[in-house]
């Protein structure tokens, strides 16, 4: 069994601080933005950011902790360096459709000087255009043209009443309006008796003068409506001459000031117009504003004055080079903006002013950093954002608009344009997720970033570990960590990843260890953190996280879980589990037992049976089948039914690192050989019995090694653990020492049969030709069996057939 046994110098993993070429982190230079062990992620991200087409878009894919959102960002801020300043993005009003604003694009800046420069003209025509009104030459000309045009209609009306009196009539004004009333000769209007006394030919003439001359007047009163018209028409281009010469001045100054701007000078023409037109809203109105009712319809409305605001959407005056957004927080309305209201007099209204932006617009022309989780947990963001990126471009609207059963008044912005770049943070779950189940995702996330948690642990990656430990000292102003203390983290990074090559690039992690060594260093008095304060830091973390563990060991030290550590038992033997407690795992040895008898139902698996079976231990039992058949069953059939239980295991089973244990323990129970109860072993299998590597293997042999310990180390008791894993052995010093020391053995095995010889202390050969014997002696016993059936069912058909002789 000695030629199995694994060599101390083996197990020696601990990084030497004298391959380190300092004394103190204070000597390392920082790489706040370098990340390291991540080539092929910086990579891909890297060239993402260059491809400047449509859908390549990045999804960074990897665990929590592995620095994906720091990187993101850096890469991001660097990459925007290089890129151009996008433009102004402002929405004003649209004067044709105002339900329906419209969107200017102005170089980064300008937005803030048309805002400033709009209100200011605003308030300069509210003074101006009043005292133009004012002036001698507007009530000159104004004077003119109702002199010009009331002569007129008055000669008009006078021509008529002469000609209808001269017919015998007078016009008189009444509630009906104008109406010809007969006269007599004195000029007076005949009264009702005595044209009842007339003669009927006489009535008769009167009726149909009155009526011509009551044709007449309608055509009389829309020549004077055209003369009044003519002169509305003269003042209203006296009062729009008067506004021009007052407007035009003032927008032609501001004109010649954004000369280089088209989308301006062409809105400020719109503007110009816009006032002329409603030249009126400009002149003060005293009696309006003492008006309670007026004032308010005209708060109501949102206030006129309004439309000449210049909304500045998305302000890029202090963006140097591209924006970079990172949205923690991707709600709908955060992401895509939305259309605010005011609450006045009872009714909500809104404006153009009220539409604000969300982080995609503020990061056109950039790129928006978000969490995939936090996006997809938020209602209607993920399909929104799809439509986005397909039809580039975006409007803003609220959520409600599109599920109103009853479709209400709104605003209609204009859409955005979109160019930028999105990344998206997730884990390799919902990348494939999405990939496998969302037909658009591929088309529009081109790029995958994989992060992975683990790098090689060579000279190159260790130098820029501590080059890390030393950023994060310079961020968060921890003391410096000694070369000793660095090496202490350089194994504890290896621990994590379950190999020694490897170093692991779970940063937070990392990172929690540094901030808590650094307390304990101020518990010791400690000027710079030592290794003990990293030792004592990890301790103090797993001993905040093992009371499940500590537990387990109880009920194992009061014998309520049973197990025993030394002895021998025939189909019985200790194999190892693992427990996962949140972010903490720990190993426990665990009894599986075996049991064969005389059948045909093969290998029963008792924890299948009982629905306590997950998948991959359903399949090691079937592989354990298929190695049964391939070594005893090539001439016979085996005649044999075996159960294997994990013994008081209440919460189910999974995994198939406990293969090569129930082979060896259901080998036991057919030669009847005992198993040595003070190993205990882990191991998967293949059909053929070769051995395979396992994971957890340093936790499962320090949780059997604490059981030993717990109930007294003999010097015999160990672990046997597959050949592959020794790159993964970073056991705990205790363990190291107690082998070290001749009171714990490790053993590594290729195949079952070395685990055969080990646990069952018998030659392999030997063991199989036991437990041949056995298969040969069920099998004869079977067909005894089947024989004595076959004879009863004979001699059963003979008689009933005499019987039926005797009854004929």
């Amino acid at each position: 069994m000695d030629k199995y046994k694994i060599p101390i110098s083996n197990l020696d993993y601990n990084f030497k601080a004298e391959e380190l070429d300092f004394e103190t982190t204070e000597e390392l230079s920082a790489i706040d933005e370098e990340i390291i062990g991540q080539t092929r992620a910086a990579n891909s991200l890297d060239f993402g950011m260059r491809v400047d087409k449509t859908g390549y878009n990045i999804f960074m894919a990897g665990e929590s902790g592995t620095g994906k959102s720091t990187y993101a960002e850096n890469m991001a801020e660097e990459k925007s360096s290089e890129l151009e300043q996008p433009k102004d993005i402002l929405y004003v009003f649209n004067f044709s459709e105002p339900e329906k604003p419209r969107v200017m694009r102005v170089p980064a800046g300008m937005g803030n000087n048309l805002k400033a420069d709009m209100e200011k003209i605003v308030e300069e025509l509210q003074d101006e255009i009043p005292r133009a009104f004012e002036g001698e030459e507007y009530e000159a000309e104004r004077k003119e043209i109702l002199n010009e045009y009331q002569p007129k209609s008055n000669k008009v009306m006078q021509e008529f009443e002469a000609s209808a009196r001269e017919r015998g009539f007078m016009l008189q004004n009444t509630s009906q309006g104008l109406v010809p009333v007969p006269i007599d000769e004195d000029g007076e209007p005949i009264s009702r008796d005595d044209f009842q006394e007339m003669d009927e030919d006489k009535k008769e003439e009167i009726r149909n003068k009155s009526q011509k001359i009551q044709n007449e007047i309608s055509q009389v009163m829309r020549e004077i409506r055209s003369i009044k018209e003519e002169a509305q028409d003269e003042l209203a281009a006296l009062e729009k001459k008067i506004g021009i010469s007052v407007v035009q001045p003032i927008i032609c100054h501001l004109q010649d000031k954004y000369e280089e701007c088209e989308e301006i000078v062409n809105y400020l023409e719109e503007v110009q117009e816009d006032i002329v037109d409603n030249i009126d809203r400009f002149r003060s109105n005293d009696e309006e504003q003492q008006n309670p009712f007026v004032a308010m319809q005209q708060y109501d409305d949102g206030s006129f004055f309004n439309r000449y605001q210049i909304n500045i959407f998305v302000n890029n005056s202090k963006t140097e080079g591209a924006p970079v957004v990172y949205e923690k927080n991707p709600t709908y309305y955060n992401l895509f903006g939305k259309i605010e209201g005011k609450s006045q007099f009872g009714t909500i209204t809104t404006n153009f002013t009220m539409i604000k932006s969300g982080a995609l617009h503020r990061a056109n022309g950039g790129f928006l950093i978000v969490h995939a989780k936090d996006l997809l947990t938020n209602p209607f963001c993920w399909d929104t954002l799809k439509r986005a990126l397909i039809n580039q471009e975006i409007t803003v609207e609220n959520i409600g608009e599109q599920y109103r059963s009853v479709p209400i008044i709104t605003l209609k912005p204009e859409a955005v344009k979109l160019d930028l770049k999105i990344i998206m943070i997730g884990s390799p779950y919902i990348y494939y997720l999405l990939y496998n189940y969302d037909d658009e995702f591929s088309e529009l996330f081109k790029i995958k970033a994989d992060f992975d948690t683990e790098m090689e642990r060579n000279k190159k990656n260790i130098a820029k570990f501590a080059d890390f430990i030393s950023s994060v000292i310079n961020r968060d102003e921890l003391k410096e960590f000694s070369a000793e203390a660095v090496a202490a983290m350089i194994d504890f990074s290896s621990r994590l990843t379950g190999d020694r090559e490897k170093l692991s690039t779970k940063f937070n992690e990392i990172i929690e260890i540094l901030f808590e060594a650094d307390v304990w260093s101020d518990s010791f008095g400690e000027d710079i953190v030592s290794s003990e304060s990293v030792k004592k830091a990890i301790e103090e973390k797993e001993m905040r996280s093992n009371l499940l563990e500590e537990k387990i060991q109880e009920q194992i030290d009061r014998d309520h879980l049973l197990l025993d550590v030394s002895g021998s038992e025939i189909g019985q033997i200790n194999g190892l589990s693992v427990y996962q407690a949140g972010n903490y795992s720990f190993g426990r040895p665990a009894r599986i037992t075996a049991r064969s008898y005389l059948g045909k139902e093969g290998v029963i698996n008792i924890e299948r049976e009982a629905k306590m079976s997950g998948r991959i231990h359903s399949k090691g039992v079937m592989i354990l089948t298929g190695y049964l058949g391939g070594k005893y069953a090539q001439e016979a059939p085996l005649s044999l039914t075996a159960s294997i239980a994990f013994e008081q295991s209440y919460g189910g089973v999974d995994g198939d690192s406990a293969t090569c244990a129930e082979v060896v323990a259901l080998l036991s129970s057919l030669a009847e050989i005992p198993v040595r109860q003070d190993i205990a072993i882990t191991g998967s299998m293949n059909q053929k019995g070769v051995v395979q590597p396992i994971g957890g293997v340093n936790e499962k042999i320090e949780g059997f090694f604490k059981v030993c310990q717990a109930k007294g180390l003999t010097g015999e008791q160990g672990v046997i653990i597959p050949q592959r894993n020794l790159d993964n052995l970073m056991l705990d010093q205790e363990v190291i020492e107690a082998i070290d020391q001749g009171e714990f053995n490790l053993y590594s095995i290729e195949n079952i049969d070395q685990a055969l010889e080990i646990m069952l202390a018998k030659e392999a050969e030997e063991i199989h030709n036991a437990v041949k014997e056995k298969l040969e002696e069920y099998a004869e016993l079977e067909a005894e069996n089947y024989g004595d059936i076959e004879a009863e069912t004979e001699a059963d058909k003979n008689n009933e057939s005499n019987e039926n002789n005797q009854d004929q």
